[in-house]
């Protein structure tokens, strides 16, 4: 199961007490105080794994702890500090405190990491207190407590390019000829639920990662469908490719690119900036053969590059494959 969003519960270790203690030996005439200090509290730190894919580890565990720090002891014995506790989450989380909707971390590489819950730190033992005028102090500071709060966790799928359409557009499809992913197709509109990444090996040495986002459908921006769910996972891909179904009988495919445009735009408009290619689909039909030229000369006047494709058979994906490619490692360089 694809799960992309949670909330825990993150509490840093505690500080450890310091101590107040007297030195007694036999033959040590003015002994003094000897109270060590306490340990101080574990943090939290949250790490990517690159072996993590989803959030589903965190729909059974919530609450995350670290350690407290140890009491402080006689003999100037400082206490230990308490261990960390370290979160795993799939590299593209996006961590937020859940009060305030700051982001704490945005985790994208593989061994990033950032402390969210800070251990408090120990108490001093009454050595510290000792004076000229204060040769023996009968007290000690207590530990300070460790940071706690709720988070909010978003995964952000890491792609180099988003397959974005309407539903049952073929892109399911087409991410199953481009690479070795093998999701599930149907004849039915939102028969992808989740995204899918797939390896494209361009067989010259050069590869990349594409993701097929979820069909869209107009207002998604603004939560129609299951429009943010999907929308955030578009964030980080380099290029886009819009694919477009050239045979629907009652759709225009040049307003459905403008529809799914429009979305990407007021979701955020930063997308609107972001490399585009388009893939008219379903060329092997006739009726969608004779709409090509129309397409590609609407398309064309908004300095877009068109591929007349076939998820299908495959006829002019290895083209598209190769216009992309030039893309992102163009964009490498």
């Amino acid at each position: 199961m694809f799960v992309d969003t949670a909330r825990i519960y993150v509490k840093a270790g505690d500080g450890g007490k310091g101590a107040v203690s007297f030195r007694r030996e036999k033959y040590v005439p003015a002994g003094g105080p000897d109270g060590g200090d306490g340990g101080d509290g574990g943090d939290v730190i949250v790490e990517a794994d690159g072996s993590m894919l989803t959030l589903m580890d965190f729909r059974h565990r919530k609450r995350y702890r670290a350690e407290n720090g140890h009491p402080g002891a006689g003999a100037d014995k400082h206490g230990r500090n308490g261990a960390g506790e370290v979160v795993r989450v799939p590299p593209g989380t996006v961590v937020r405190d859940a009060a305030t909707g700051e982001v704490v971390a945005d985790l994208v590489s593989p061994g990033q990491s950032a402390v969210v819950a800070r251990g408090g730190k120990g108490g001093r033992g009454n050595a510290r207190f000792a004076t000229p005028r204060r040769q023996a102090p009968r007290y000690a500071q207590p530990g300070i407590a460790g940071e706690e709060r709720w988070l909010e966790l978003e995964l952000k799928l890491l792609a180099d390019v988003g397959l974005v359409g309407l539903p049952n557009v073929g892109k399911s499809t087409l991410i199953s000829w481009m690479s070795a992913a093998r999701p599930k197709i149907a004849d039915y509109p939102f028969t992808t639920l989740v995204p899918n990444l797939g390896v494209v090996d361009v067989g010259d040495g050069r590869s990349f990662v594409v993701a097929d986002i979820p069909g869209l459908i107009e207002g998604a921006h603004g939560g129609a469908g299951l429009g943010h769910e999907f929308l955030r996972h578009v964030e980080r891909t380099r290029v886009l490719v819009h694919v477009l179904d050239l045979a629907a009988e009652e759709r225009d495919p040049v307003h459905d690119f403008e529809v799914i445009e429009d979305e990407l735009r007021l979701y955020s408009p930063e997308l609107a900036t972001r490399p585009t290619v388009v893939a008219a689909n379903k060329i092997d039909l006739p009726q969608a053969r004779g709409r090509l030229g129309r397409v590609r000369e609407a398309l064309a006047a908004r300095g877009l590059e068109v591929h007349a494709i076939s998820a299908v058979t495959g006829e002019g994906v290895r083209e598209l494959v190769g216009a992309l490619a030039g893309i992102v490692c163009a964009k490498e360089g």
